[in-house]
């Protein structure tokens, strides 16, 4: 099932709160984000629609296996795009903003074939 590039953020979104807060609640999104709790708000209930997270009766957010795995992926993908782009000169900043919008347009292909260089080329 292909989601939306907006979702894909959100799932990257809390991954990475939860790698260094280890809980995850709406508001960290907002801040994170910059977006509206209403926004946000929407964006967690299609999300546990879909089945990418869960949320206790506190607030707190949790990936499910399913979103797990998208959100790994995606930021994998951000990562590795963002290390080679600054491993070839491109400014940290530059390389930051392109990699969060190629992480989510690139084949799983041309990914692949996009590590292989960079392994490379590292």
């Amino acid at each position: 099932m292909k989601i939306q590039e907006s979702a894909e953020n959100y799932l990257e979104t809390i991954l990475m709160i939860r790698e260094r807060k280890q809980i995850v609640r709406s508001i960290d999104i907002v801040r994170e984000l910059n977006f509206s709790k209403p926004s946000v708000s929407v964006a967690m209930k299609n999300l546990k629609e879909a089945g990418y997270i869960t949320m206790d009766e506190t607030g707190r957010i949790y990936l499910t296996d399913q979103g797990e795995a998208l959100a790994t992926k995606i930021y994998d993908r951000h990562v590795k795009v963002s290390d080679w782009l600054t491993s070839i000169g491109v400014p940290r900043d530059i390389a930051e903003a392109d990699a969060c919008k190629m992480e989510h347009v690139i084949s799983e292909e041309t990914f692949e074939a996009f590590k292989r260089l960079a392994e490379k080329s590292l």
